[in-house]
């Protein structure tokens, strides 16, 4: 009987860098001055993403677009996504019987608050970050915008779609 070794180097990690979006827009507003910005056409996936937290599944919408080109996957992501829920109300009152009320989930729960991430999959050595992010910071609905390091991420397991 043969032994196999895997050793990690064995595994190709995909490079892709990660920025951070904060700002008050709607997904497809964002999606659209992005697309003003720079010179790419996100277009929104019929399949949203599926996470399982809390033995709840939350789906958060994304955008993609491939640059056959340069071999550049974009993917713009939401990070929060709010879900309200009613809530039958066993107490005996004069008003409603129903309450709402709303939970919030995160993609990327240790960041919680950024409302969007830009995923950009490809050789690190076309894209630059900082161009990039100079450009989305002219985005006047836009509060801040930054590169996020991998290194930092507890879940990042939730980027892999």
């Amino acid at each position: 009987m043969t032994i196999h070794k895997l050793f990690i180097d064995d595994f190709e990690e995909v490079d892709y860098q990660l920025i951070a979006i904060h700002t008050t827009l709607d997904d497809f507003r964002i999606a659209y001055y992005i697309n003003q910005k720079l010179p790419i056409l996100l277009s929104k996936c019929k399949k949203d993403i599926l996470i399982e937290t809390d033995k709840q599944k939350t789906a958060f919408t994304h955008f993609n677009f491939e640059d056959e080109k340069k071999s550049v996957f974009w993917t713009l992501i939401e990070n929060k996504k709010e879900i309200s829920l009613l809530q039958k109300n066993n107490t005996v009152n004069l008003f409603d019987a129903q309450q709402e009320f709303t939970n919030t989930y995160y993609l990327l729960p240790e960041l919680k608050k950024v409302d969007y991430f830009l995923k950009i999959e490809g050789d690190e050595k076309q894209i630059n970050t900082i161009s990039i992010t100079n450009k989305l910071k002219t985005i006047d609905q836009v509060t801040t915008v930054y590169p996020v390091k991998k290194s930092q991420l507890k879940s990042k397991n939730n980027l892999i779609f």
